[in-house]
């Protein structure tokens, strides 16, 4: 294995990053890769130098612009006339990074005037652009008419031009993202005239016919169109022609383009290929270019056809030309070259049949998709029978014996080749006569085949796929591609993007892709688990290992135990069950306990392993596949049942059949587990046994592999998107078509749903009345009381008549309208001033809660922005909420609020909260506990409740107990009251028992009391008088009455009675749990019934779906946090938790809260990340689709000077006013002269990056200097808990933990920081102080995404340093707004060298005296400075105490002074320690017990030279100590 600094071996396959790669060294195993100097000596780095690049200083000269360059660039540079690469990557990159497009190309196009190789090397850019995942738009918008003249431009380059085909695929894959980029005006209008109606002139006459009979309202349409189009050519003084428009000939002209080259330029040597010659052609003459353009168009026709704006006029145009029947007779289609093509070829034809009623967009069910299927058959044999005797047997079949391809193509085969066409061509118009293919028999007997055969419904088919991938599956790189995904070609995947044909289209693209994503990690994990067996073939011929492996066990015995019946209707079993036999006794005891915790549910792998006799050669190595080199031969899942130990007793029991006092350890070692197999898998094997002769699999398994068990929840997420396949629609009416992406983008906000909340009680939001005014700034605010009168002097809480029509802040607006919206909004700001409507808000003044300290609600204390309240507005009202939260804008408190007040006001509705980290989960559950909203209504699902900060435990069997405690709490004080009443019965046994005793004696004696004081109000001590439960809050700690006024005392009197009345209506509640005995149903009971807000991850919601529906969950509301870091099946899924009531969803809000400007969700298969979008969460799409959004603009988390690099990204994101007042955010930060700074790391030892393996990337350099300046900031006294260490990679992590290791952690002084994380592991987390490592020398790699770029700088509060390469980073076009800002101060790292502890008086916006450090080695050279420092002052207090002590037993001379010393020089003890009590201050504060009174212990002292070397970052022997890693320290490890 391949050693990498910082970690001794390592697999670097599970934890690198993808980084694009660069052309690959003949010969080379690795990725070659050039360096920054190779770059810069590049002759496309002194061009961009001399013509385009700009300065960091701003000083460069602009030159102008020069054509024959840009041509000379495009075809020695770009161009490409052969090869599967259609551009040279590594010359791209160069030019891209070096902004080409944005500097250069870009602005200096003329639509006019610029040549073909100006627009092809601008497609070239922008589709880098998109191959890297950054915004491809964004440089052109500043000129918005030459955008639009760009893509006319773009849609016309082949008019008259020869493109080869290399051009060719690269002007494909333009047109591909462009119609992957429809959220964007500019693009989206200028591609969709393509696919509109007018698309049609090029349809056969015989198509045309046929469509239009089937949609008759298309007729109007049609005609208008027509007197539209001849309007604007009369207008132009033009004849319209409908052959020369772009939208009638454009892709018409693609499609018969692609054809031609598929048939004549994929086999070069060959015009035409029949069958037979398919098997004879050689590799060298498969035209590579050819072959992925083929691909790539399969790619662009399935794009259009999984979109309804485009797949509307465009099916009838694909299938008019045959092009999936013409694939599949094509000879790619069944060459070993055209796998890939095959699968997309097939795909497409998925598409192209897809369920779907093509006229009005919607789904069709299974029984219309079949009806449609039998009446088209129905009429064709109806014609056959009238007009070809031929077919008469076919007319007389039943469909059901005919619908097969098989059958079909026999029943065709009577009709000679002239019937068939005139069939095919003339009568039922499935192809043109003018088609050259019309003339060859096999495909028109394809034609007719593809039209009318039955197809498998999308729910059959997905429920005849196996969950579990086999070996089939999991290495073929068409479906599951290895991580180093460069983004060059295409593969046979769905993608995520905007829109959904529908909702099954949805869940099937979910479903393959989780799918195929877990797989990807179940075979990492079986070729790191196999090789560590060591498999070998023993002298018997059978498998044998000589290794063990912690995640794998050999198998003694496999058996099928049981295979039941299939199910009416189905063909594979039920059930199939099997026991596997295995022995634990090669383990130590953690292994051991680790297969013994194995549990009911857990997923495991059968292998069979059958290594080759002989081990392969290096040669056989290097051609070999995965499976081939572990020997691995099948691949089968299976779930955990039960497992018993050696004596047949049974493990691990969660049904209740072992008591829990009743469980005994495991006996023995060897292990029977009993698992099921997948039936679907089963009936696949078993049938190829039976049809195909093929080997029996379950005979051959030798290996059982287990997953942890965090990864390993991938079935249950799977059999939930397959149940939703097998339910009735299930998304709320107002959600469905904003969920595909379709209709009006606001539909389903709060002003447009019919069930509003008139009067919303907003209980503490709230502080004051000037809170509320400030916070409805558009409104003139009037004050009522409850009976209509106005309030003069009012006071929260408050209620609030909403009008349907409020106005909303500028920053909930869709996001495509923002720009100018907002612009609108400051110009009618003034103009309506005088025009405020009145906003009528009532005051009340809340009854008194009881006597009680506990009795007290608990009060906000938050200030919330105009946003956070227009936020929680629209939270409470029905509807779809979505939230953008910016770092530091206080996203969790406005979703507490938006909770406490739902409660409040909706109190029989319940709220299922989502986030999807439990961390986050738990930062939201104990703010909630905060707020007034009783404990006994809150439940925390899921494993994370274990981490709650709180003495409570909200956990469903902490809440039973609770409950149960809490019931006898309550009937002891029944108890007490009844002894106060002197009611002699035991009312207090039960709660039905306490309830019979609230209506006869407690309520009964409420009412007579209100009867009485009904006519003595006038006296003012009645109520104290009367009083019938005086005695039972006698323990009260203030006297309840004073006699003094009625209405006071009858206030508190009420007061007690709802003390009272809550008490007896929790028992009421506690009834549940008295009746139900077993912990299960309590638990149970608690969850679907008792609990008004119940929590959990997302994750847990997908594993537990089928046990919420079982069990009846309901809720009506649902809140999730962190929803942009979601997948989008995950947010989909938790939305589906309850089944349907009448018909309806009972969803009522769904409030999602995230910022889709930080990292989104975590996909480790760069392929699905990149090509499939499968990392874009549901909060992402919803805004690409403008869904209108409310986005939070004041944090108060950092600086305003360190916010400043990042909310560039926000529309409109300020401070909070106490971040300019706080005093610790005025002052600077001691030692440091900025609180921000970008820090210039050159080359270190001769070299910048360094990957010890492919993509594993380090900078020796760059973990030097952090670690220095770490230690220099714990020397000045900085807390260490108040420090985190970022950096963008993996291989860097690890790297400064090694130099701390080596440098901090053996000092206690010194010590570890808080936390050393990459920048993706630290989203949702802060610190004070941030060291920031960037790594990268060479290219930017995936710092160029802005989202990374925003989660780097939004971490720190007062301090944020940045260590990197400034030449790079600073050319890098979407970095530049930050780095602009960071490179307007020094990049040398900028000291106060005089400040000497951690506190300073000097501003933030003083720079004090800096002192510029030159580099890695100087910065070392402080820090052993400031340590020799340290050490001299500790002697000289150490040598001065030594000496008052001897001066104590001598005599002393005058002014104190020792003999023979002079008095001036001793050292003064508060001089001399002051440094020391600096330093200590904060060291002390932090728990480090080395570090006493401020001083420094004596084995400290006396090896002070040896430790000085040490932590000041001596580098004898720093390479053998960061290659051989000392290991790490038990905070970083749980890392």
């Amino acid at each position: 294995m391949t050693k990498v600094y910082g970690t001794g071996v390592y697999d670097f396959k599970r934890h690198r990053v993808a980084e694009y790669p660069v052309e690959s060294k003949p010969g080379g195993s690795l990725p070659s890769s050039i360096t920054l100097s190779e770059i810069q000596r590049d002759r496309l780095t002194k061009i961009a130098t001399a013509n385009w690049l700009k300065s960091g200083d701003g000083n460069s000269e602009e030159k102008g612009f020069d054509a024959e360059l840009v041509k000379k660039i495009y075809e020695t540079e770009l161009k490409v006339s052969e090869g599967r690469k259609p551009v040279p990557l590594q010359r791209v990159m160069i030019l891209e990074v070096s902004q080409y497009l944005e500097n250069y190309l870009w602005p200096n196009f003329n639509p006019e005037t610029a040549t073909f190789e100006h627009v092809m090397s601008m497609i070239l850019m922008v589709n880098e652009k998109f191959r890297e995942n950054v915004a491809g738009w964004q440089c052109f918008y500043d000129r918005k008419e030459a955008f639009k003249g760009f893509l006319e431009r773009v849609l016309r380059l082949k008019e008259g031009k020869d493109m080869s085909i290399p051009e060719k695929t690269n002007y494909l894959v333009f047109m591909i993202n462009a119609f992957q980029s429809l959220e964007d005006d500019i693009v989206s209008k200028t591609v969709l005239r393509l696919a509109s109606l007018q698309s049609w002139h090029s349809l056969s006459y015989g198509r045309f016919q046929m469509e239009v009979s089937v949609n008759p309202d298309l007729v109007k349409k049609w005609k208008k169109m027509i007197k539209r189009d001849d309007k604007e050519a009369a207008i132009r003084g033009e004849t319209f022609n409908p052959s020369n428009s772009v939208e009638a000939k454009f892709l018409k002209d693609l499609i018969v383009e692609f054809l031609d080259v598929l048939d004549f330029k994929v086999f070069p040597a060959m015009n035409a290929v029949t069958e037979d010659d398919v098997l004879h052609i050689g590799r060298q003459q498969v035209d590579d270019a050819a072959v992925l353009y083929s691909e790539r168009f399969m790619e662009f026709l399935i794009d259009l056809l999984s979109q309804l704006p485009t797949r509307r006029y465009l099916r009838p145009l694909v299938a008019d030309v045959a092009v999936v029947p013409k694939c599949h007779l094509s000879a790619l289609y069944r060459h070993e070259k055209g796998k890939l093509f095959a699968q997309l070829v097939d795909l497409l034809q998925f598409y192209e049949r897809f369920e779907i009623n093509g006229n009005l967009g919607t789904q069709l069910t299974d029984d219309e998709v079949l009806q449609a299927h039998y009446d088209q058959f129905f009429a064709f044999q109806l014609l056959v029978s009238k007009q070809i005797p031929k077919l008469r047997e076919l007319a007389l079949c039943n469909i059901g014996s005919i619908h097969k391809r098989a059958d079909l193509t026999k029943k065709l085969s009577v009709l000679s080749s002239e019937e068939l066409k005139n069939l095919v061509c003339r009568k039922l118009k499935l192809v043109s006569e003018e088609d050259p293919w019309s003339e060859r028999y096999d495909f028109l007997i394809e034609v007719m085949v593809s039209f009318f055969e039955k197809q498998q419904s999308q729910k059959e088919s997905i429920n005849a796929l196996p969950l579990y991938p086999n070996e089939q599956i999991m290495w073929d790189e068409s479906v599951v591609p290895s991580i180093n995904y460069s983004g060059e070609g295409c593969l046979a995947l769905p993608k995520l993007n905007l829109q959904f044909l529908t909702l099954h289209d949805y869940l099937l693209r979910n479903f393959n892709l989780f799918r195929l994503e877990s797989t990807y990690e179940i075979r990492e994990d079986i070729q790191e688990a196999v090789p560590h067996l060591l498999p070998y073939i023993n002298n018997e011929g059978d498998t044998a290992f000589r290794g063990w492996s912690r995640m794998a066990v050999p198998v003694r015995e496999f058996r099928i135990s049981a295979v039941k019946q299939p199910n009416i209707g189905e063909v594979k079993p039920s059930s199939v069950t099997a026991q596997v036999a295995y022995s634990i006794s090669s383990y130590r005891s953690q292994i051991r306990s680790e297969w013994d915790s194995l549990k009911e549910h857990d997923v495991l792998f059968l292998l069979s392993i059958r290594p080759s006799f002989e081990p392969l050669s290096a040669e056989e190595a290097e051609r070999a596949s995965v499976p081939q080199r572990l020997g691995l031969q099948y691949v089968r899942g299976c779930e955990v049942i039960e497992i018993r130990d050696e004596e047949g007793k049974l493990m691990n029991d969660f049904t209740g059949r072992i008591k829990r006092d009743e469980w005994k350890p495991p006996k023995g070692e060897l292990r029977t587990v009993t698992v099921a197999l997948d039936t679907a898998q089963y009936y696949m094997d078993v049938s190829g046994i039976a049809e195909k002769g093929a080997e029996d699999v379950y005979g051959t398994f030798n290996v059982l592999m287990r997953r942890k068990p965090k990864e390993n929840n991938f079935k249950a997420i799977l059999e939930s998107i397959r149940d939703l396949m097998n339910e009735y629609c299930i998304v709320p009416e107002w959600l469905h078509k904003i969920f595909l992406g379709y209709g009006n983008p606001s539909a389903a906000q709060w002003a447009n749903m019919s069930d509003l909340l008139e009067k919303v009680d907003f209980k503490d939001t709230f502080l004051d009345a000037e809170h509320l005014k400030e916070s409805f700034q558009d409104y003139q605010v009037c004050f009522v009381n409850q009976d209509g009168a106005e309030n003069l002097d009012p006071r929260p809480p408050f209620r609030i008549s909403l009008p349907r029509t409020l106005k909303t802040n500028p920053n909930a607006l869709p996001a495509k309208r923002k720009a100018t919206t907002d612009m609108m909004d400051d110009v009618n700001m003034v103009n309506q001033a005088h025009e405020k409507k009145r906003l009528t808000v009532e005051t009340y003044i809340p009854p008194d809660p009881g006597p009680y300290p506990q009795d007290q609600p608990k009060q906000n204390s938050v200030r919330f922005t105009p946003t956070q309240v227009e936020a929680i507005i629209s939270g409470v009202q029905p509807g779809l909420t979505m939230v953008v939260g910016p770092p530091g804008t206080g996203k969790t408190d406005t979703a507490v609020q938006i909770l406490n007040v739902l409660y409040h006001n909706c109190l029989m509705q319940r709220t299922l909260i989502i986030t999807h980290s439990n961390q986050a989960l738990n930062d939201l559950f104990e703010k909630i506990m905060q707020r007034d909203v009783p404990a006994r209504y809150l439940l925390r699902l899921g494993q994370g409740e274990q981490e709650l900060a709180t003495d409570l435990d909200f956990s469903r069997q902490g809440r039973v107990n609770a409950m149960l405690v809490r019931r006898l709490e309550l009937l002891s004080e029944v108890e007490r009251l009844a002894r106060s009443l002197q009611v002699p019965e035991d009312v207090g046994y039960t709660c039905e028992t306490a309830g019979y005793f609230w209506l006869l004696h407690v309520y009964s004696r409420w009412e007579r009391f209100l009867f009485a004081c009904a006519d003595n109000k006038d006296k003012p001590t009645y109520v104290q008088d009367i009083f019938p439960f005086k005695e039972f809050f006698l323990n009260t700690s203030q006297q309840l009455f004073t006699g003094q006024s009625f209405e006071r005392d009858m206030r508190t009197a009420m007061g007690c009675f709802r003390h009272l009345k809550t008490m007896f209506l929790e028992l009421e509640e506690c009834r549940a749990f008295e009746l139900l005995k077993s912990t299960a149903d309590r638990a149970n009971y608690l969850m679907t019934k008792q609990a008004k807000i119940v929590a959990m991850t997302c994750t847990h919601a997908a594993l537990k779906r089928r046990d919420f529906l079982q069990l009846g969950f309901k809720y009506d509301n649902l809140l999730m946090e962190e929803s942009a870091q979601i997948l989008e099946i995950e947010t989909f899924i938790p939305m589906l938790l309850q089944r349907q009531e009448d018909g309806y969803a009972r969803l009522k809000r769904c409030i999602l809260i995230g910022d889709h400007h930080q990292l989104p969700p975590v996909v480790k298969n760069m392929a699905f990340q990149k090509y499939s979008h499968m990392d874009q969460s549901l909060f992402t799409r919803f805004v690409r689709l403008g869904i209108p959004y409310i986005e939070l603009n004041a944090q108060g988390r950092a600086r305003p000077s360190i916010a400043q690099l990042y909310n560039w990204r926000y529309r409109d994101l300020g401070d909070l006013p106490y971040l300019r007042e706080d005093p610790m955010f005025r002052r600077a930060n001691s030692g440091f002269s900025y609180d921000y700074q970008l820090v210039d790391v050159p080359d270190y030892h001769g070299k910048g990056e360094s990957a010890p393996s492919p993509w594993f990337y380090q900078n020796e350099g760059e973990a030097e200097y952090v670690v220095s300046v770490y230690i220099y900031m714990r020397l000045l006294g900085y807390p260490a808990n108040k420090i985190s260490i970022l950096t963008t990679y993996n291989g860097q992590k690890l790297l400064i933990r090694d130099v701390i290791n080596r440098r901090c952690v053996p000092y206690d002084f010194i010590g570890p920081p808080s936390k050393v994380a990459t920048v993706d592991k630290f989203q949702g987390q802060q610190n004070d102080f941030i060291l920031l490592s960037l790594v990268r020398t060479r290219f930017v790699g995936h710092l160029r995404d802005v989202r990374r770029l925003v989660v780097a700088m939004s971490r720190a509060r007062l301090g944020l340093y940045v260590f990197c390469r400034r030449s790079l980073f600073e050319q890098c076009y979407e970095l530049q707004p930050t780095f602009q800002l960071l490179l307007q101060r020094p990049d040398h790292l900028a000291l106060n060298l005089h400040e000497t502890s951690r506190y300073t008086e000097r501003p933030a916006d003083n720079i004090g005296q800096p002192y510029l450090v030159n580099g890695v080695e100087e910065m070392a050279q402080i820090v052993a400075d400031k340590i020799n420092h340290l050490y001299q002052a500790k002697t000289m207090s150490y040598q001065f105490q030594q000496s008052m002590a001897y001066s104590s037993t001598e005599p002393s001379l005058e002014n104190g002074a020792a003999e023979g010393v002079p008095a001036g020089d001793l050292p003064d003890p508060e001089v001399a320690d002051d440094t020391m009590s600096d330093h200590n201050e904060y060291l002390l504060r932090d728990g480090q017990s080395e570090v006493e009174n401020g001083v420094l212990p004596e084995s400290l002292l006396d090896e002070a030279p040896k430790e000085m070397n040490a932590v000041a970052g001596d580098q004898s022997g720093n390479q053998a100590s960061i290659t051989q890693s000392d290991g790490e320290t038990e905070d970083m490890r749980n890392d």
